[in-house]
């Protein structure tokens, strides 16, 4: 095994050449039992993305059925706003204790944390009172914020370099796999002559977490926070079987030990990390920014109106159906998983800019054509103009699901150093928590009040949108989590180069590695 710099092809464009001079082989993930087994553990915490995808699809779907209206007392306006919001609220109030746990007791603890607020909160809907249902939606929410911050932190800590910027982004699709099962599963009970018509799709909710148990139970704790608590030789196992298949010699897991303990010891420790850093350089403003503003537009582009109240935004264009309205629901999330997926694979390829900026482009553009079209079927009323709203919706939620889907949770997670990456990621997550309870409360009285005039606040969204990534969002493909630095803080802050590796590869083959240590600070400086 050496380190040739010719050695790259099969590792794909997003790998930074000192990574590349320290894989062993061209040979894909799928011939190695290694990598297959910590695929199979990454997608398995893919499906915990479910949750969200689940619920968004469960309410459009519940909304369209007469059982479920008639149960909660008719809602609409401010009430029907209060019953989607309220899922929002419960993740707001359990975001501050994520990042507590993921920093004191690892990224595993905070999912099974999770696991007991959904057991929870599915069974809540099996009582006959209307109040046990948005108890449910409040628990079930506080769900979700345990996923939702320390599984794409696993990921990310766990993933082999060469594929962690896929498997990152493929988290959130994850949403669309909920969203399906979620809108397919209401238009197989729609029919169902009793409150079971909804109360079925709504106990599903348990099922791809389940589905995920095992693959939880398999995945091991993240290497980077194991040497953050110095637990560094069971780091330096995990790395070995995980990414190395169980070669003690392996240059890459040097590779990577140096890299993460080096940087792990510049970043201090966790112990004191807190939201005021956030703000405090030149580079972790820019990441706040960046954070603060994609939850932002992740819920404020327009797609909240047609997540959470598309049957509302069908009959206002003429669709009245049930049927076809959660016929609709289900197709529209097929697509949704099919681009983001798409775009998920392609990342490395790409890069995260021009999807970013492909994705405002695209929305722009759709929502201005639905836009112009639902104030014409208002004016009209004529059947067809108001079906044409239909096929640019799709187009609108191909142009969100090529960035804003697989980046929601992947662009923090990479672009925050380890010490804040928990942190980061809490701040875009609550930035989309108070974004969608806004909208969820909001946009029903909205499009109530003024109907398809309130699509005109998402088209300026839009655009301001595509200018603040133009100005602000860089392109973080080809570097490792500890190299991301280099973009936010100067050359100063790089890791360990590949030549460094490869010193400490040629000192552990004669067997007397610790010699190398000292010679790393002085390096560093």
């Amino acid at each position: 095994m050496g380190f040739s710099k010719s050695n790259t092809r099969g590792h794909g464009k997003g790998t930074n050449e000192d990574l590349l001079s320290v894989l062993p082989d061209n040979k894909p993930w799928y011939t190695k039992a290694h990598l297959v087994k910590l695929h199979f553990c990454i997608a398995s915490l893919m499906m915990f993305s479910s949750a969200n995808g689940y619920d968004g699809s469960l309410m459009n779907g519940l909304q369209a059925l007469q059982q479920w209206d008639a149960f909660m007392n008719r809602p609409v306006g401010a009430w029907l706003g209060f019953i989607n919001a309220i899922y929002w609220l419960g993740m707001g109030v359990s975001y501050p204790l994520t990042v507590m746990v993921a920093n004191k007791f690892g990224r595993k603890t905070g999912v099974y944390i999770g696991y007991i607020f959904l057991f929870t909160g599915s069974l809540a809907v099996i009582s006959d009172n209307h109040v046990s249902f948005i108890i449910s939606r409040f628990l079930v929410g506080c769900a979700s914020a345990w996923f939702g911050n320390a599984v794409p932190l696993l990921i990310n800590e766990i993933s082999h370099p060469s594929y962690r910027g896929i498997v990152s982004a493929l988290f959130m699709c994850g949403w669309y796999v909920g969203g399906t099962i979620a809108a397919f599963v209401t238009f197989g009970t729609r029919n169902v002559p009793s409150d079971w018509s909804w109360r079925i799709p709504s106990i599903l909710q348990l099922l791809l977490p389940l589905v995920a148990l095992p693959g939880l139970l398999m995945v091991p704790e993240s290497p980077r926070w194991l040497i953050s608590v110095d637990r560094v030789d069971q780091a330096r196992d995990i790395l070995t079987t995980s990414h190395a298949g169980g070669d003690t010699t392996s240059a890459l897991v040097e590779y990577e030990m140096i890299e993460i303990t080096t940087a792990i010891q510049m970043e201090s420790t966790l112990a004191d990390a807190s939201y005021m850093e956030l703000w405090k350089t030149p580079g972790n403003r820019r990441r706040l920014l960046i954070s603060v503003s994609l939850g932002i537009f992740s819920q404020w582009c327009g797609n909240g109106v047609v997540s959470y109240y598309l049957a509302i935004v069908l009959r206002t264009v003429g669709v009245t159906s049930v049927t076809h309205q959660t016929l609709i629901a289900g197709l529209l999330q097929v697509w949704n998983l099919i681009f983001a997926s798409a775009a998920a694979f392609s990342v490395d390829r790409l890069g995260r800019r021009p999807l970013f900026l492909a994705s405002a482009g695209i929305m722009l553009v759709g929502y201005i054509l639905v836009t112009a079209l639902s104030g014409s079927f208002a004016e009209t009323g004529s059947p067809g103009t108001g079906i044409a709203v239909i096929p640019f919706l799709f187009v609108f939620f191909a142009g969100y699901d090529i960035a804003l889907t697989p980046f929601l949770t992947a662009y923090p997670c990479e672009i925050w150093p380890f010490r804040l990456r928990s942190h980061g990621l809490t701040i875009t997550w609550i930035t989309v928590v108070v974004a969608n309870f806004f909208n969820t409360f909001v946009n029903p009285i909205a499009l109530e009040s003024i109907g398809w005039k309130y699509y005109f606040v998402f088209v300026v969204v839009l655009v301001v949108m595509g200018l603040t990534v133009f100005f602000f969002y860089p392109e973080t493909r080809g570097y490792t989590l500890e190299h991301m630095a280099v973009i936010f803080d100067g050359e100063n802050a790089a890791p360990p180069s590949a030549e460094t590796a490869q010193r400490a590869y040629s000192v552990t083959e004669k067997g007397a590695k610790e010699e190398f240590s000292s010679t790393l600070h002085e390096e560093k400086v």
